[in-house]
């Protein structure tokens, strides 16, 4: 279960507390500091394996974009600060970031080509706080990988199942298409990335 501090702070004291080489993840909710749920092994093989294609990607198309190991998005409330399990960006915007070189902090959605989130056992805010929060920023794409399908049937259907649900910023507002099983997953972000839904669920391993 996610563990959260009680004492209301802004971002900026959030990021003073952070402790240094934490081995849990924090992030800020509604002005509480709130502790990450240690990742599965299936949760981290999953990150591990999406930070893999998409980096081949960027290095097959000469893409001027990184995926750094660690990040966090301050979005355009204040008593909020996010770190998504895999994030690309893009380094011709970085460069314009205030916070970016001195404290790995991204405050503007340009910056951001692509978010994941791999949900776990507090999908509520995946499907509903970070996706307000994501397209209020401009965050030009944004997957919801819910593997064992613990989202809502609201969000993902009914009966529940594995679903990987991809918002696309247009016009301001996101956009959803969700692929299931054998279908290939079709990024604007990515349009080249030849995977389906399974081979994310499965993290690419294929057992014969």
């Amino acid at each position: 279960m996610v563990q959260a501090l009680t004492k209301i702070v802004t971002f900026d004291e959030f990021i003073a507390w952070y402790p240094e080489n934490s081995e849990h993840r924090y992030e800020l909710h509604n002005g509480v500091i709130v502790e990450m749920p240690k990742g599965t092994g299936k949760h981290s093989d999953l990150g591990g394996f999406l930070v893999a294609e998409f980096n081949f990607e960027i290095r097959r198309l000469h893409l001027p974009w990184s995926v750094p190991k660690e990040c966090v998005l301050k979005p355009d409330r204040d008593e909020s600060g996010y770190e998504p399990d895999v994030i690309v960006l893009d380094r011709q915007q970085v460069i314009n970031e205030p916070r970016w070189a001195a404290e790995s902090i991204i405050t503007m959605g340009s910056s951001v080509r692509l978010a994941v989130e791999v949900v776990s056992t507090n999908w509520q805010t995946d499907y509903l706080t970070k996706l307000r929060d994501y397209e209020e920023m401009g965050i030009f794409e944004y997957w919801i990988v819910d593997y064992l399908g613990l989202g809502g049937r609201r969000y993902i259907g009914n009966p529940k199942q594995p679903t990987l649900s991809l918002y696309q910023l247009v016009d301001g507002e996101y956009e959803l298409t969700q692929f299931r099983g054998d279908e290939r997953i079709e990024s604007a972000a990515f349009p080249d990335l030849n995977l389906t839904a399974q081979q994310v669920f499965d993290a690419g391993i294929i057992i014969e």
